[in-house]
C-alpha cells in the first residue's frame, strides 16, 4: 500500500532534482489502478482539503474532475504514485513493513 508523501510545495529543497526526474519520467495511468494501490484513507482527506465532495449529488467530486491526472513513476530509484491537481503533485511512497 502507498501512503502519503507529500507535495510538490512543501518538498525539501535537496530532493527537487529527484522530484523532476520523477515527474519526467513518468507514466500516466487511469484513476482507478491508482486508486488500486494507495491507501483510500489518505485520498479522501486530500480530496476533503482540495473541497470535493463524497457524492456527485453534493457537488464536484475528484473522480468527476477531468483536469486530475494520475501517474506512476519512481523517486529515487523507488516506485511511487502521484496525483496532479492544478499543477501541484501529490506523491504517495510505499509503506514501510
Amino acid at each position: 500500500m502507498y501512503r502519503y508523501g507529500g507535495n510538490c510545495v512543501n518538498w525539501e529543497k535537496t530532493g527537487i532534482d529527484a522530484f523532476s526526474e520523477m515527474i519526467d519520467s513518468s507514466t500516466d495511468i487511469t484513476r482507478e489502478t491508482f486508486m488500486k494501490h494507495v491507501n483510500h484513507e489518505d485520498m479522501a482527506g486530500i480530496a476533503k482539503l482540495l473541497g470535493y465532495v463524497k457524492h456527485h449529488a453534493y457537488g464536484l467530486t475528484m473522480k468527476q474532475d477531468g483536469y486530475v491526472s494520475y501517474h506512476r513513476s519512481k523517486y529515487d530509484g523507488e516506485r511511487c504514485y502521484y496525483f496532479c491537481h492544478s499543477a501541484i503533485e501529490y506523491v504517495f511512497f510505499q509503506e514501510e513493513p
